[in-house]
């Protein structure tokens, strides 16, 4: 496009002559440091640079290349080089020769095969038009490499956010979306656990995934990795590659794991900002809310639905899961005894006493119910879930034992007093004094729910309960 200038490339300082108006000591400090190597300089431009090249601006971009083929095919030349990365416009960088053939071939006359990228990413951009410098896009050369020799560099704002329709693109890659494959690209953010349950909820045909090394086989779609999670060196090396990859194979939309934005991964993250024109999936946050029996968390989660959360009500699940005809009713009965179903109803009061007799036909319980009432829960929030919810509450009371913790966001933990919570219970439940505090002692001790908590909410009927979760 008209619009997007050019990086002119040099193959030594001299070649700087005629082509800036000015060359002051900070750009010989960057060279001196950084060049030959993956950096590009922006300054003002001399008037043998045509506007084509600077895309109408006043400035231009400089760079020396490390990679000898590219400096001697400029000697040859005996002038600078102006040039894009070689590829249709918006697709990925080529990193290699063959992605070159893929892109150009037919529309050029020769490629001269220099070897594969080094960085992967292209060149860090920074302009020393401006006080204080600012970087345009992050590359090889991170941030705080710039900022040891310039000393204060700021980042544009366009390197993590669109730019804005009347803003004049003054680098490459910065006005439309970029290095970005046919498939549609969306950046999904999270853990891994959340990423699964984000990509699960609607899994289409031509689905992929883009995530870090040795995960692959826990994504429920086709998947490639661009490297180790804690290295983006390794990212930026295979980033291009492998969303080039994702069109040979055919993918229709990929989904990719956000990586850091530290170092050189805020290059990797910018080259997906820009493949994905933005399209970003952020998991809900999602509250674990627990306590121990007869503390009032189903009283907490009321309240937060009010507050505006989407609250899920796991003991709900739990009886649907238990419903006639369910297969986990089999299960159950295999484990608690036959009895515990009458004309293939659930007793629960009778497996709540046999379940609750020990820790141990507790735990044997959990791991009856909990898969299908993890899988359950998800899907709840997937169908019901919107912009207009402040996040997510799972009211659950064994969720510390279950996986649904590993896609929380926090842990809220509901205490009362002993006597409070036992005279609940006997209420609540219509059952004698002894039975509740069966029930009672058969849950960890408030000591283990505190240990777990990473908020704590005291229902005690005496503090006012609104008043404490207005934090929230």
């Amino acid at each position: 496009p008209f619009f997007d200038p050019l990086i002119v490339h040099i193959a030594h300082l001299k070649g700087l002559k005629g082509v800036v108006t000015e060359f002051p000591d900070l750009p010989e400090f960057l060279a001196e440091k950084f060049w030959p190597g993956p950096l590009t300089m922006i300054l003002p431009k001399s008037d043998k640079i045509p506007k084509e090249v600077s895309g109408g601006l006043d400035t231009v971009g400089i760079r020396m290349p490390s990679n000898p083929v590219a400096r001697a095919l400029i000697e040859k030349s005996g002038c600078p080089i102006a040039a894009p990365s070689a590829n249709s416009s918006g697709l990925p960088s080529p990193t290699e020769a063959r992605d070159v053939i893929d892109d150009m071939n037919g529309k050029i006359d020769a490629i001269i095969d220099g070897g594969d990228s080094d960085v992967g990413i292209e060149s860090t951009i920074v302009t020393l038009s401006s006080n204080p410098p600012r970087l345009l896009r992050p590359g090889g050369i991170t941030h705080a490499q710039l900022e040891k020799v310039l000393g204060k560099v700021e980042i544009d704002h366009a390197v993590t956010e669109e730019l804005g329709k009347n803003e004049v693109a003054v680098s490459p890659g910065m006005k439309y979306k970029h290095y970005s494959p046919k498939a549609e690209v969306y950046i999904v953010y999270g853990s891994l656990e959340s990423f699964v349950y984000q990509i699960s909820s609607d899994i289409q045909d031509g689905d992929m995934a883009l995530c870090f090394d040795g995960e692959e086989d826990k994504v429920p779609v086709p998947s490639l990795n661009f490297g180790k999670q804690n290295d983006s060196a390794q990212q930026a090396h295979r980033l291009f590659s492998e969303l080039r990859e994702f069109d040979r194979r055919g993918a229709k939309r990929v989904f990719v794991r956000a990586p850091s934005s530290e170092g050189v991964g805020l290059g990797v993250f910018n080259r997906l900002l820009r493949a994905a024109g933005f399209k970003r999936i952020y998991p809900p946050v999602i509250y674990g809310l627990t306590g121990q029996s007869g503390a009032g968390k189903t009283t907490v989660a009321e309240l937060l639905g009010k507050k505006g959360y989407l609250t899920v009500d796991c003991d709900k699940i739990a009886r649907e899961v238990t419903e006639k005809g369910s297969p986990v009713l089999t299960k159950l009965a295999d484990s608690f005894g036959e009895d515990i179903l009458e004309n293939g109803v659930l007793n629960r009061r009778l497996l709540a006493e046999r379940a609750f007799a020990s820790e141990e036909k507790r735990q044997l319980l959990n791991s009856i119910t909990h898969p299908e009432i993890t899988r359950r829960t998800l899907g709840f929030i997937r169908d019901n879930y919107t912009e207009k919810h402040k996040g997510v509450i799972i009211d659950a009371a064994a969720i510390l034992d279950c996986e649904l913790t590993r896609f929380c966001t926090e842990i809220i933990v509901v205490t009362a007093p002993e006597e409070v919570r036992l005279n609940r219970i006997v209420k609540r439940d219509n059952i004698d004094a002894e039975a509740a505090l069966m029930r009672i002692k058969a849950q960890p001790d408030e000591k283990y729910y505190k240990e777990h908590a990473d908020i704590l909410i005291c229902n005690d009927g005496v503090k006012a309960l609104n008043d404490e979760l207005d934090l929230l």
